[in-house]
């Protein structure tokens, strides 16, 4: 396998490749920091702790209004017919693209029967596991293998992409072809320090296959940088001197 993949020729403006991890205490925090972003970031990733925070969807809204492109990652996780009802729901609110569902296959078929405008993207394996916590779990088998399975199987159940680490990114790449979609969580664009364990930087991510790239903490902690604009711009130029010398 070639230690790198040709980047990402999917029709998807560069600035939109960089998806900020919108992870805040309350939805006024969250205006704040967007409008402190301004134009260095058009994709924000909602997640569960400003779900639990309220004014989830009033957030959602407000952002379609600012012309921002919204990734709602709830990890979907319940038994078939609750996600089947809850990614119903979530497909009442035009403004959001991409929905995360957990990889079992029956919670994948039920999510893409209703899914209407929402891409579907499979949760393969957390980055914030490893092996070991995988074998602690009890799986008897290597964390690509386990990524690969499922995201095959994701694609063969009509998803449109999954979340995966950029690890494991080329062999999903090499194995699964073009028309999947990679988002790739867990960037660090220096070395990593946390809590995520299975990190790339922003080039290794696109060159390893992703088409998008998930960053938060080193965003909104800007450090090195004098605020999080200046850190989203950083990172907006890396991803385009990549894209523009493709």
């Amino acid at each position: 396998m070639p230690e790198t993949c040709p980047l990402s020729a999917k029709n998807i403006p560069a600035h939109e490749r960089l998806i900020f991890a919108l992870d805040v205490p309350s939805a006024d925090q969250a205006r704040q920091l967007v409008d402190a972003l301004g134009d260095s970031v058009s994709f924000y990733k909602l997640g569960l702790e400003l779900f639990m925070a309220g004014g989830y969807f009033e957030l959602i809204e407000w952002l379609n209004q600012q012309g921002k492109k919204v990734f709602a990652d709830l990890k979907f996780y319940d038994v078939p017919q609750t996600v089947k009802s809850a990614v119903r729901q979530l497909a009442r609110h035009p403004g959001v693209t991409f929905a995360t569902v957990h990889a079992a296959d029956s919670l994948l078929t039920a999510a893409c029967s209703v899914r209407q405008h929402l891409r579907i993207l499979a949760v393969t394996v957390l980055t914030s596991l490893d092996q070991g916590d995988l074998n602690d779990l009890g799986f008897q088998a290597d964390i690509k293998q386990v990524v690969l399975s499922r995201a095959r199987r994701a694609l063969q159940l009509g998803c449109d992409g999954v979340i995966s680490s950029g690890l494991e990114a080329p062999e999903l790449r090499q194995q699964l072809g073009k028309q999947l979609l990679i988002v790739t969580p867990g960037i660090r664009p220096v070395h990593n320090t946390d809590d995520q364990k299975r990190t790339v930087n922003i080039e290794q991510a696109f060159h390893n296959g992703a088409d998008y790239i998930v960053v938060g903490r080193p965003i909104k902690d800007h450090h090195g940088f004098d605020t999080p604009r200046a850190a989203a711009l950083s990172i907006q130029q890396r991803i385009q001197s990549l894209f523009l010398i493709r």
